[in-house]
């Protein structure tokens, strides 16, 4: 029926081409937009980067390049980019003066915000109660950071109106 083409994404999370078999000239050693080393491949288990999903015969018109995967689908690893973020959205919320005592059990649902878990609704309403209190570029920065990984369950709760 169809099948996944290889994706090249820098360890920042920048996709660089989803489709790597067939546009070598698209490949890159280094991201164009922030200088980070590239893979194809999970660093764990050496699987494929699952990128655009090929149907031959099949016209798909104005698909841009997508976002990359948060988790490899061979062996469950997260990619770079999602352990980045998290560390990213980790100390933001350790930094904020804000928050106190929901620190804690904020930093370790962040999982639960990234995957589709019975945990995903609660963990969205402990981050929408977070970001009502901390600053204005501390929420700014957890909300792009969020956009980026979070799974669309989380998505929907977190910022209903994207």
């Amino acid at each position: 029926m169809g099948y996944y083409e290889v994706a090249q994404v820098c360890l920042d999370g920048h996709m660089i081409t989803n489709r790597y078999n067939r546009n070598l000239e698209l490949r890159k050693r280094f991201c164009d937009k922030c200088g980070a080393e590239t893979i194809h491949q999970c660093r764990s288990c050496n699987t494929p980067i699952q990128g655009k999903y090929i149907v031959e015969g099949a016209v798909v018109l104005g698909s841009g390049p997508g976002s990359p995967p948060s988790y490899c689908h061979n062996c469950g690893k997260s990619y770079p980019w999602t352990e980045r973020r998290l560390e990213t959205a980790r100390y933001l919320i350790e930094e904020a003066d804000e928050l106190n005592e929901e620190k804690e059990e904020l930093v370790s649902s962040l999982p639960d915000l990234v995957n589709d878990t019975p945990r995903t609704a609660s963990a969205a309403a402990r981050l929408r109660k977070a970001l009502s209190k901390v600053g204005e570029h501390t929420a700014l920065a957890l909300k792009e950071i969020f956009i980026e990984i979070a799974s669309e369950t989380a998505k929907k709760l977190l910022f209903p109106g994207i």
